[in-house]
Parts: structure tokens; C-alpha cells; sequence
């Protein structure tokens, strides 16, 4: 039978554009960056990972338990195998008149759980309706017996829903800190705050300015939630996608130049006490999904390159005999029979926390012709070990990167994790691993790292990410 040539030729170019797509989606976008360790630049806080919780978690469960507790062996050591070194209590029921104030026996357990765990507490002291005097005898006692463990009192948890402006919080706080500091009660008391929402951020401007010079305040605090609210993002793509998107940047940077200037210049610290991507418990298949894994990871480099002495991420939990209905989607592990179930989140942490322990190394982006939405940073460690930390915020599988590093460096050795998900699905919940191993739900990680398929070439090398993912290298003299 004699085939058509017209038909044969139409053939022809199918086939040969079938077997030409494989190319074109493995291939991957080249870019380069150089790494300046010689010139590292400012440390990166010790107590940088946080954790934000509710004041109503502080308090004793319905069978008399309480969530911290040392003897709570499962949270203790995820706490220690995320690295967080931060606990701050507040969160909307340090308001509620619904929740009692913490007594003495839930500060106790408070505290001993800080020591087992290895963290320094933010403490949130109720502002409505209640009187100098009462949060004196809380920040006394609390002083008294937990000193070493204290990082500041904070004066209220988003004032700005509880006074008229900046103008009456300042009020209150002076005559607060007035009676608290008193000599009589607890005179080497400090404190940090605002702690205002998003929307109020000029709020923290005003207070940097007001307590520049007051011995007893250490430090700026500010709420973000720069997706918004996680009511209506009803999308799940879009809004992984949102947490991922370069667009976003724009939030942090508005927020950071708010404040962050005149906090720095008044000599103070500034903290994100409380932080997460979506507000209002998170937005569903966004919050609890991957794209929270990479967003996470990135907004910690992001706010550490910029002089943050840390980020508290809200979450949440509950005592054994308490258990609420559902978990809410931001939070960053959860309660599970064997312990706490890791959520993406959590990989972020620890991601952060494989990398963070130095001098931050500048870096530049050489070339990116293909405008790869990725994002690179670099740590000095104390023993002269070079980590750099690569996000490729991308969404689909035909932007894979193939970085090339310019290390400016005598490193002789390199090793890798990888933070992903199957099939880098930014909306997957489950199945994210860090260096191919999982975070179990009794906190343990045995993760290990994996030396770099390509060796480095007189201060190069290179190293391919996966469209969504994220990589972790050590770099090493030996």
C-alpha cells in the first residue's frame, strides 16, 4: 500500500517532535552565582528558630496535664531535633477572659519544660482587663525562680484590637512597666513589643522611637501573615503558588521598611514573635501543603540576612483529655499517637537549621538568563565549614536549575541534602522527606549527607535543584 506523502510527512514531524520534548523538559536553566566567604558578614542569632503558641496551651488540660511539660518526652526532643531555641506564649487567649492567667504551678511546668527542651520563653502578660499590679505578681514570680530562661514580658498580644492607638499602648506600657520593674517586685524585668498585627505595623515604629532609650525594653516585636487570610484563599494551587511567588517579597519588604530602620537606629532588636504564611489558622492545601516547606525555608533567610534576631512560627497543639476538633492548617506538627506528626513546615525548620549556625556570606547572582525563581544564601560556620542554601521556588517541572557555584574558597569537599516532596508536588502533604529521610513523630531524624556527584573544580562546582525543591550543601577544607 502506497503511504501519502503529505501524510507521511506529517508523521515525520510528529515523531520528531515527540522525541525532541523529553530534552526540552529535562533540560535544565543554568545558573551562577558566586559566594564571597573571605568577607563574611553579621552572625545570625543563636535563638533565631522559634515557635509561637497560645496562652491557653499554658494552662492545665481537662485531665489536669499540661502540654508543657518535660516529662512530655516526644515535644521535648522535636523541639531539639527542629533546633528551635525560642518559646514564645501569647496568641489571642492571652486576652480572653475565657482563659485563666497561668498560676504558678502552670508557670512551673511552663519553665521546666523550657529547661528540658533547651529554649528561652517570650511571655505574654494580659492586658485587658486587668491592673499593673496583677502582672506584677505574674512577672515576679516568673523572675524570681525562672530568670535564665526568660527572654522578655511582653505587654499584651495585638494591643492594637485592645487601645485606641500607639499613642495610649505607650501609656499603658510605661505605667506597667512602672509597678512591674518597681523594687519591690521584679526591677530587672524587660520587655519587647508591640506585638501588633500586620496592618498596625506603625505601631512598632512608634514604640521603637518611644523606648529607645528605656533600659527595661530589649527588643521590637511584629505580627506578619504576608499571604493574608487563609479564609479566602479557597484555591489550593493558586494559593501555593502565592507563597512561592517572587510578588511576595513586596509584603516583606513594605513590613521591614515600616519599621526595621528605626528599631535598628534606636538600638534595638526586632523579632516576627509571631508569623506564618496564611492568618486565621492558615489556608487548607497551602499551609499544611510543600509550598509551605520552600516558603518557610526561604522567609527564615530572607528576615536573618536582614538583622531579625528571629521568627517565632505560630502553631499549636493539645494537652492528653483537651483535643480539639482540627488541627489548624499553618501549624508545624501536630499531636499523633507515637508523639507529633511533622508537618511540611517543619522540614523548613530543620532545613534552616542545618545551614544557619554562622556568619552570613554574601552572594551574588552572576547569571540567570532564564529568570529562575530561585534564591541562594550562605553561612560561615564557626569551624570554617561553607553551607549554601538553595530554593527553586519554581512550580513546574520544566524549571529545574543547574546552579553553578563560584565559591572564592579553598574547599575541597562537598555534601548535600535535598528538601522535597513526591513528584515535587507543591500541594502535597505528605511524603516530604529532608535528605531522603523523614522526621518521625517520636522526633527522631536519621537523615545523612550525601557527597556531591560532581567534585570541585578549582573553587567550582555544580549542583542540580529540581523545580521545587530545595538543596542544603556543606562545604568543607578537609
Amino acid at each position: 500500500m502506497k503511504i501519502p506523502v503529505a501524510f507521511l510527512n506529517k508523521a515525520i514531524t510528529l515523531l520528531v517532535a515527540f522525541c525532541l520534548y523529553p530534552c526540552v523538559i529535562l533540560a535544565a536553566s543554568s545558573v551562577d552565582i558566586t559566594l564571597d566567604p573571605m568577607s563574611p558578614g553579621a552572625t545570625i542569632s543563636s535563638n533565631f528558630i522559634g515557635l509561637s503558641y497560645e496562652m491557653s496551651l499554658v494552662g492545665s488540660a481537662t485531665n489536669g496535664g499540661h502540654f508543657f511539660n518535660p516529662a512530655n518526652k516526644p515535644l521535648v526532643k522535636l523541639f531539639r531535633t527542629l533546633g528551635v531555641q525560642s518559646l514564645r506564649v501569647g496568641g489571642n487567649t492571652a486576652e480572653r477572659a475565657t482563659v485563666k492567667i497561668p498560676d504558678t504551678a502552670d508557670i512551673d511546668s511552663l519553665f521546666a519544660f523550657a529547661r528540658a527542651a533547651g529554649v528561652k520563653v517570650i511571655y505574654t502578660l494580659r492586658l485587658s482587663g486587668t491592673e499593673p499590679a496583677d502582672a506584677a505578681k505574674t512577672a515576679k514570680y516568673i523572675m524570681d525562680n525562672y530568670r535564665p530562661e526568660l527572654t522578655c514580658f511582653e505587654l499584651g498580644n495585638e494591643p492594637d484590637k485592645l487601645v485606641k492607638d500607639s499613642q495610649a499602648y505607650g501609656e499603658a506600657m510605661r505605667n506597667y512597666l512602672a509597678v512591674i520593674t518597681a523594687a519591690t517586685n521584679a526591677p530587672e524585668a524587660v520587655f519587647c513589643g508591640p506585638s501588633t498585627m500586620h496592618k498596625d505595623v506603625q505601631w512598632a515604629n512608634d514604640f521603637a522611637k518611644d523606648f529607645a532609650h528605656n533600659k527595661h525594653v530589649i527588643m521590637v516585636t511584629q505580627h506578619e501573615y504576608p499571604a493574608g487570610s487563609g479564609r479566602v484563599a479557597t484555591n489550593a494551587v493558586t494559593a501555593c503558588k502565592k507563597l512561592l511567588s517572587a510578588d511576595l517579597l513586596k509584603v516583606y519588604e513594605k513590613l521591614y521598611n515600616d519599621f526595621v530602620p528605626t528599631a535598628l537606629s534606636s538600638g534595638l532588636q526586632y523579632r516576627l514573635e509571631e508569623a506564618n504564611s496564611f492568618s486565621n489558622g492558615g489556608a487548607s492545601g497551602a499551609s499544611d501543603a510543600f509550598a509551605s516547606a520552600l516558603w518557610g525555608l526561604d522567609y527564615m533567610y530572607w528576615w536573618a540576612n536582614r538583622g531579625a534576631a528571629g521568627i517565632n512560627f505560630h502553631t499549636g497543639g493539645y494537652a492528653d483529655g483537651a483535643r480539639p476538633p482540627e488541627p489548624q492548617k499553618y501549624v508545624v506538627f501536630w499531636n499523633s499517637p507515637e508523639g507529633f506528626a511533622a508537618r511540611p513546615l517543619a522540614y523548613a525548620i530543620k532545613a534552616f537549621d542545618l545551614g544557619c549556625h554562622g556568619q552570613l556570606v554574601p552572594v551574588h547572582f552572576a547569571s540567570n538568563p532564564d529568570r529562575v525563581n530561585l534564591t541562594a544564601y550562605g553561612v560561615l560556620s564557626s569551624n570554617g565549614n561553607l553551607y549554601v542554601t538553595l530554593v527553586n521556588k519554581e512550580t513546574t517541572g520544566t524549571r529545574d536549575a543547574k546552579v553553578t557555584i563560584t565559591l572564592g574558597g579553598s574547599y575541597t569537599r562537598g555534601q548535600v541534602m535535598f528538601l522535597a516532596a513526591p513528584h515535587n508536588d507543591i500541594t502535597g502533604t505528605t511524603g516530604v522527606t529532608l535528605g531522603d529521610a523523614p522526621i518521625k513523630d517520636n522526633g527522631d531524624w536519621s537523615a545523612s549527607w550525601t557527597s556531591l556527584a560532581a567534585p570541585l573544580n578549582n573553587g567550582h562546582f555544580s549542583i542540580n535543584v529540581s523545580a521545587a525543591s530545595a538543596a542544603i550543601v556543606r562545604l568543607t577544607k578537609e
